[in-house]
């Protein structure tokens, strides 16, 4: 017998109707929300970056393709990693669809870590992805897009992730908890994220997820926004079908895997 609240059709209809009116109000804000990041300010990189692509060391206008614009995401894949971060692999899983779609319409499109190019296009082959995949082993691209930190920072305190100094990290590490990027509303344990790229706790949070987006003009490009932690949140589209299945995200610990894990011991 269902646990779950019941009712007759025109009770749901009811309820139904009333709840519409708040998911119009969300799209609505949604909207709203939209239109003050696109009216963010501008600030224009000066920094030369090189990224290793497929294609050799390119400059960050090269990712552009000729387009207008860039979305950048900062996928957690370190030198040390020997998977890529099982989140942001569960993100990626939707990229190749989307990619071809932002192309033309104007907008680039490319994931960016900082393990090196041979890592990333053999785990990349590994997932069955083809989004265009960059490595930022070479430049400070990361550590300036705040989604690396090095190990004096992260010791001392100076980690500054998704806009809030974070601090030190504790010692010991073992049982202790990452922050919320990692679950929804509560947090999971670090070392099975880390353990599934093959690293320890502090490697694996040395490295962090999050997108940005660029627009050039001319030989100038701007960094036009970035955001990190649950702002990632609507990018992760298989929450956003949870979001409507009957028991939603109904999650107690970290449950997904890299989806050719799925069923592996």
């Amino acid at each position: 017998m269902t646990m779950h609240r019941t009712g007759t059709r025109r009770e749901w209809l009811s309820a139904r109707l009333s709840l519409l009116e708040q998911e119009k109000e969300l799209t609505r804000r949604s909207d709203d929300v939209a239109e003050r990041r696109q009216q963010l300010p501008w600030v224009k990189i000066e920094k030369d970056y090189r990224l290793d692509t497929e294609q050799g060391a390119v400059p960050l206008s090269a990712l552009f393709k000729g387009r207008s614009q860039l979305l950048v995401y900062h996928f957690m894949f370190g030198p040390d990693y020997a998977a890529g971060c099982p989140s942001c692999s569960s993100i990626a899983d939707g990229f190749n669809g989307i990619a071809v779609h932002l192309e033309n319409h104007d907008v680039a499109f490319s994931a960016v870590s900082r393990a090196p190019l041979a890592k990333l296009l053999e785990f990349r082959q590994r997932m069955g992805w083809t989004f265009d995949w960059a490595s930022s082993a070479n430049s400070d691209f990361n550590h300036d897009f705040n989604v690396w930190f090095t190990p004096e920072e992260q010791r001392d305190g100076g980690i500054e992730y998704n806009y809030r100094r974070e601090p030190p990290m504790p010692k010991p590490l073992a049982g202790k908890k990452v922050q919320q990027w990692e679950l929804r509303d509560s947090e999971g344990p670090v070392e099975q994220m880390a353990s599934m790229t093959g690293t320890d706790v502090p490697t694996y949070t040395r490295d962090r997820p999050g997108v940005s987006a660029f627009a050039i003009q001319g030989d100038d490009i701007y960094h036009t926004y970035s955001s990190y932690a649950r702002g990632l949140d609507g990018l992760w589209g298989v929450y956003q079908w949870l979001d409507r299945a009957p028991l939603g995200r109904n999650e107690t610990g970290v449950w997904w895997r890299h989806h050719d894990r799925y069923g592996a011991s």
